[in-house]
């Protein structure tokens, strides 16, 4: 599990691409250390496993899924990407509960500078945007985030200065793809809400509109 709050931006060094897979190499100074084989690193919102580390890079394989669900098939060498290792136990939690497993691929319609910040706006599915609420939470490229507007066919995000400079958001311009990854809780209320199919009969689920809104949902 990952909090949305990026530790660092790395570079990619090398892609080694086989017909329906590929083989990523970081390089990075902060999350290597204590990084050990077997560990999750979320590299642009997407939870990916590192197979070796060195003191300044860590390589991962991309299955042939992750390619066809993220926007990773487009990485080259020399790319920047935001890097997260996973939460500790006994870590802040600072931002969203992130799974580091992409919705969609989104783009960017749009930047607009308000002060010192910068508003996004970023073309999406409906089946992404059905889960992205104003005032709730969506990770970009692995970044928490909180929704500012909803419309039908995209969302806007407000970025400060820290956040533009401390990841790659801010080197992002119109048209660029952005990873998606919508808050899960959304998505366990909406299958909760859904009758159960038990033995060949539809049951009935126990949580409805009514009891949400009588708990304050």
């Amino acid at each position: 599990m990952f909090t949305g709050l990026v530790e660092e931006v790395g570079t990619v060094r090398s892609i080694r691409r086989g017909r329906d897979s590929a083989v990523l190499e970081i390089g990075a100074e902060t999350v290597t250390k204590g990084l050990r084989t077997g560990d999750s690193v979320a590299v642009n919102g997407v939870c990916l496993t590192a197979v070796s580390c060195r003191e300044d890079s860590f390589s991962a394989d991309v299955m042939h899924e992750t390619l066809n669900r993220s926007s990773l098939a487009q990485l080259r060498s020399g790319s920047h990407v935001n890097l997260e290792r996973a939460m500790p136990a006994d870590g802040r939690f600072g931002g969203h509960i992130v799974a580091g497993h992409v919705d969609g691929v989104g783009r960017i319609l749009g930047t607009e500078k308000d002060g010192t910040a910068v508003w996004y706006r970023i073309g999406a599915d409906q089946s992404v945007l059905r889960y992205v609420v104003e005032k709730g939470s969506v990770a970009v490229d692995g970044i928490s985030l909180t929704v500012a507007a909803v419309t039908e066919t995209d969302f806007s995000v407000s970025l400060i200065p820290h956040t533009a400079r401390m990841t790659i958001l801010g080197e992002k311009k119109a048209g660029d793809p952005v990873n998606l990854e919508t808050d899960i809780v959304g998505k366990y209320v909406e299958k909760l809400m859904k009758p159960a199919d038990t033995g060949g009969q539809k049951g009935q689920s126990g949580i409805t509109r009514e009891f949400l809104e009588k708990y304050g949902f």
